[in-house]
């Protein structure tokens, strides 16, 4: 049962889907027009992929009583924005099809979850905190354009954190919308609720587009998404199965992708907001943060043909605030555990320096890289310590 401590869960689930929303969602929105899709079919994929993420968050968080927070494939709907032109939608549905097959395949045959547990804890969580920093830079950004709203919400946190350090999060939020209306920046007025209306598109297996989208498209989600996401729950502390979450976000992905389901994976930045203190002060009630973000997830894909204009009416500065604050304990908490041990420090650190620096290489997106980066200068130091 709910109680009044479970609040700050409530708030970060929203605060989460807002993040996750307003950050890429014009990218799924290109992604779809790439492949020729009509308004009804944005509407749908959009549609999809929320009822996809809101299953997927309170299944799998129900299930095994840990904060799991999926999201789509941020990386993956920049792969088809580039990759999707000439190729027909229902070729486009047969990609998704095959990449979701294969990320079933990871899954049940349990080869993912095996690399991922010789990834040392210090390693994960530098990532983690390369990951997130710079939305702990953005906060301080964002006041070059707003700021009075900025500025009132990031002393409105320290406040908070030092009277009332539960509701910290919760306050700032309400805050922030209120200055926000007050300078005529939050516009709600021409928001209207309209239901979406699913479309199939029965896919079709070609070859080529399977191997030139298909497969890339499940390369980048594995590597740029869940390789992070599975590293947000262990710097966290959360153990659940791995192979199991790859099964069940794959499977909910395979009978979705129809509708324009592309890619579903395991959450990192959205994730962390659900993970911290400012989520629940108990670790092991933070999966009613996810819980609550699936709901808000499956509310927003019921009504997919308005998701653009509820989350535009939103400030850019205010989201970004809200985010960073949010991630502030996140941050800190992951540097603190990269840098506690001697012996792995500098490989923590040159983890952390690739991940933040956002390079891509390859298609692949900074996190894969850190690590990669990682593991090499702790190969190297150690040998040279043997020596």
């Amino acid at each position: 049962m709910l109680q009044r401590r479970d609040l700050p869960a409530l708030s970060a689930g929203f605060v989460t889907v807002l993040v996750g929303y307003t950050s890429s969602a014009a990218i799924i929105f290109e992604a779809a027009l790439s492949a020729g899709a009509s308004q009804a079919m944005i509407a749908s994929w959009l549609m999809a992929l929320g009822i996809a993420m809101g299953i997927t968050c309170i299944g799998l968080s129900l299930r095994y009583r840990v904060p799991v927070v999926t999201a789509w494939s941020t990386p993956g709907a920049a792969l088809l924005i580039t990759s999707l032109s000439g190729v027909s939608m229902a070729e486009a549905i047969g990609a998704f099809v095959f990449s979701a097959a294969l990320i079933v395949l990871a899954g049940v045959t349990g080869w993912f979850e095996k690399a991922l547990n010789r990834i040392p804890l210090p390693m994960a969580a530098a990532m983690l905190a390369g990951i997130l920093v710079k939305f702990g830079i953005n906060v301080f950004t964002a006041m070059q354009g707003e700021l009075a709203l900025v500025l009132a919400m990031f002393v409105a946190y320290l406040l908070a954190r030092r009277l009332l350090p539960r509701y910290a999060i919760v306050l700032v939020l309400l805050l922030g919308c209120v200055i926000a209306t007050k300078l005529g920046l939050l516009q709600l007025g021409e928001v209207t609720l309209t239901l979406a209306t699913p479309v199939w598109t029965t896919p079709q297996f070609n070859p080529g587009v399977l191997l030139g989208v298909g497969l890339p498209l499940f390369m980048v989600t594995m590597a740029s998404q869940n390789i992070p996401g599975v590293a947000t729950l262990h710097a966290n502390g959360y153990r659940p199965p791995i192979s199991a979450l790859m099964t069940g976000t794959g499977v909910v992905n395979l009978l979705l992708a129809p509708f324009g389901c592309f890619a579903v994976n395991l959450a990192a930045i959205t994730a962390a907001l659900c993970m911290g203190k400012d989520a629940h002060e108990d670790p092991a009630r933070r999966y009613l943060a996810s819980v609550a973000a699936g709901a808000f997830y499956l509310l927003l894909g019921l009504f997919g043909a308005t998701v653009g204009a509820l989350f535009a009416a939103f400030p850019k500065a205010l989201v970004l605030a809200i985010a960073g604050l949010a991630l502030f304990g996140t941050i800190a908490g992951g540097l603190a555990t990269a840098m506690k041990d001697d012996v792995m420090r500098e490989p923590a650190l040159i983890t952390f320096l690739i991940t933040a620096s956002g390079v891509s290489l390859a298609g692949i997106g900074s996190a894969f890289w850190g690590l990669a980066g990682g593991v090499l200068a702790l190969l190297i130091l150690n040998a040279r310590r043997k020596a």
